[in-house]
């Protein structure tokens, strides 16, 4: 009897090291309860035509809130978004956003529009359409970098991930746009960069004529 109850323990034990749980790494997405990050922001505008090259600089903080039941039955959560000038003035909620994790998607709905914005678990080979739950054109993102060790501002993330949004380049074109999450925070850094030359042709040479850039840096982050 002792004889049969040790073998079917080791036979669970080694089915158990052959088909370990699997790791869906949702703590990149940064879903919980009362958790903020501060970025630093900062937006450009560019337009030739009217030589504007127009810089704005403000802070970010988001804050994931309380849980609702969304139109689907699903359990999601708000995101909510506030924004100052400085980090010497108050804080003044921008927009409400909500956001979820159903199966391997992580969903965001920005300004009512559902942008998937992880597929779980991550892994180099992944790439799916970002705007499968919403009207937009086909966009299709990809992973870059995945389980690396990064530091921004002084703060050390163990474990981080790149999600590539978008990238055409040429002599005309500059397209960059990736963001980057780390465990159990969420997104830590923003990359959005979309030039656009021109050929001045008493010149000789390319100049800007019209794009965008903008770009989110980690500050800080905790529980509420």
């Amino acid at each position: 009897y002792y004889i049969l109850l040790f073998a079917i323990f080791v036979g669970l034990v080694l089915g158990c090291a052959k088909n370990p749980t699997p790791k869906f790494h949702h703590e990149y997405f940064g879903l919980e309860q009362g958790r903020y990050v501060i970025y630093d922001v900062i937006e450009i505008q560019h337009d030739h035509d009217v030589n504007q090259h127009d810089t704005l600089r403000y802070q970010l903080k988001t804050y994931w809130a309380d849980t609702f039941v969304d139109n689907e039955g699903r359990i999601a959560r708000e995101f909510k978004r506030f924004v100052r000038p400085t980090a010497n003035d108050p804080w003044v909620l921008q927009d409400i956003w909500t956001g979820i994790i159903h199966g391997i998607h992580a969903e965001l709905v920005e300004e009512n529009q559902r942008v998937l914005k992880l597929v779980f678990a991550p892994t180099l080979a992944k790439n799916w359409n970002a705007n499968a739950y919403n009207t937009n054109g086909e966009q299709l993102y990809s992973y870059r970098d995945i389980h690396d060790d990064t530091t921004i501002n002084n703060t050390f993330f163990d474990s981080t991930l790149v999600v590539e949004l978008e990238s055409d380049n040429s002599l005309i074109d500059s397209v960059q746009k990736y963001d980057m999450y780390a465990k159990h925070v969420g997104l830590i850094y923003k990359f959005e960069r979309d030039l656009h030359y021109q050929f001045n042709q008493v010149l000789g040479q390319f100049y800007l004529d019209q794009g965008t850039e903008r770009y989110y840096q980690f500050v800080s982050t905790g529980i509420e």
